[in-house]
């Protein structure tokens, strides 16, 4: 019996999906419920399993095509199937050992937040041999790197989408043979929208890398990769086009030379994270009523209390006290008192949280990621402190979970770690309002009709105004202030 694989039944408001991955080759054995495709809408990633277990005969939507509501995608054969596969794999996959179990490489479940990613690497040829939870492939989100790793040792025997190809949630990646495979079955892809695999070093180059090299001509082997695994980076490539310059610049007779020497532009490709960055700043400014309100703050009680207590503290909780659990303390009273900053918009609709979420801004080199601190209100400063240094740590190492950086309440940035004096913070939507730090410097203030000089933090809190209200906003920024003036007011919550 013949079984019609069918895109899912897609709501009103969506009018087509994207095929982002086959877990399965024509010829490939599934079992029933087995992950078989996944579709991309503008919301979510839907997921078609076999209605039953069969074989794959053939895929008619290939990866990266559109499909409609209940698509017909490709057939699923009940029981042996007599014919040959009709497209994708060729038939060396029948050389494979049949008692050898098969076992589909998957992309990662992304939350409803996450609609696709990038596959940025791949670990491993086809044909090579891998561990059990030896790393394969690497996937960039709008937020985080996921690492896909081999759930059992065996053989990398098909790669179904490229470096730099997008990817839904859970879609099929590759697959993977348990145990060995005969000398015959390499599999291949030659489907009209065939992957092709990268061979020699080609595999060890990054998406950007490999344009930059693809533009350039550089030789592969005269590149060495300064990423995990060896992997060529396109810094790697940089330095060497740069190299290259410097030779030719020096065998020009004489300086007056250069000016003959091209100028040279370089095009990349936006990182995934670096394109979610930009839709969503360029949103928060087109859809809110943005606006900015300031104030100053003495840092003297807070540096004193820190010099005070900073070896007791450190060796009770093991971390440092730093400025951000103070800030954090401070937001979470004033959300509290002033629930209109701690709400957001929805359609027409305005939902108040009963709790308080801040999301703290962290830098890494892939770009700026927030995650969320939950339940402030519950926290110590050690449990504070102890929780960004851990975000931050996992973050420069591309380790933040999509759930850490998921939702929030209100979220505070810090520009003055890299020396910013004053700048106008851009709203996290559907947050409406987000507070900036900045540089801590010694300034003359009056206190007390004499002019002294004190550690001064500029504070900025951008907020909605369809939502916020100036009076309130100004408030929210003024007891935030007289908090952090008065740290022991955060420890007594009053």
């Amino acid at each position: 019996m013949t079984i019609e694989i069918k895109a899912p039944s897609f709501p009103e408001s969506i009018a087509e999906g994207t095929v982002v991955g086959w877990h399965c080759a024509p010829g490939d054995r599934v079992e029933r419920d087995q992950l078989l495709v996944e579709i991309e809408t503008d919301k979510v990633v839907m997921e078609v399993v076999a209605a039953d277990a069969g074989t794959l005969t053939d895929i008619l939507v290939a990866e990266g095509g559109r499909c409609t509501s209940e698509q017909l995608l490709g057939h699923l054969q009940q029981g042996a199937v007599a014919a040959q596969p009709q497209t994708v794999v060729d038939s060396a996959a029948a050389a494979i050992q049949p008692e050898e179990k098969t076992v589909i490489i998957h992309a990662p479940q992304y939350p409803e937040s996450v609609a696709e990613g990038t596959l940025l690497s791949w670990h491993h040829q086809v044909g090579d041999h891998v561990e059990r939870d030896e790393l394969l492939v690497e996937i960039e989100t709008d937020k985080v790197v996921l690492e896909v790793c081999a759930t059992d040792p065996g053989t990398l025997t098909a790669v179904n989408v490229a470096e730099g190809q997008q990817v839904t949630s859970e879609q099929p990646l590759g697959t993977l043979q348990l145990g060995s495979i005969t000398p015959s079955a390499s599999p291949t892809v030659v489907d009209t929208n065939t992957v092709t695999h990268p061979t020699d070093g080609e595999w060890r180059l990054a998406p950007a890398a490999r344009k930059l090299v693809a533009e350039h001509g550089v030789d592969i082997s005269t590149l060495s990769g300064s990423g995990r695994g060896g992997r060529i980076l396109k810094e790697d490539v940089q330095r060497k086009l740069k190299g290259a310059a410097s030779v030719t610049r020096a065998n020009l007779p004489n300086a007056e030379e250069d000016e003959f020497l091209p100028r040279q532009d370089m095009r990349v490709p936006m990182s995934r994270l670096r394109q979610t960055i930009a839709d969503r700043l360029v949103r928060a400014q087109q859809t809110a009523a943005m606006l900015t309100t300031y104030n100053e703050v003495d840092m003297s009680a807070i540096r004193q209390l820190r010099a005070h207590y900073q070896e007791q503290f450190q060796k009770a909780h093991d971390v440092k006290l730093g400025f951000m659990s103070f800030f954090v303390k401070a937001c979470t009273e004033a959300l509290k008192r002033f629930p209109d900053v701690n709400a957001s918009i929805d359609g027409d609709d305005i939902v108040y949280h009963g709790y308080q979420d801040i999301g703290v801004a962290v830098s890494t080199e892939r770009g700026l990621v927030v995650p969320v601190l939950r339940d402030t209100d519950t926290m110590q400063l050690a449990d504070i402190e102890r929780q960004i240094a851990d975000f931050g740590k996992r973050g420069r190492e591309n380790r933040l979970t999509l759930d850490e950086m998921t939702g929030g309440t209100f979220t505070i940035t810090n520009g003055g770690v890299f020396g910013s004096l004053l700048s106008t913070p851009i709203l996290n939507p559907p947050q409406t309002a987000i507070l900036g730090m900045h540089k801590i410097e010694d300034r003359p203030v009056a206190v007390n009709g004499e002019v002294v000089i004190r550690p001064m933090m500029y504070l900025a809190l951008s907020y909605d105004h369809r939502m916020i209200d100036g009076k309130d906003a100004v408030q929210f920024l003024v007891t935030v202030k007289a908090l952090l003036e008065d740290p022991a007011r955060i420890l007594l919550g009053v």
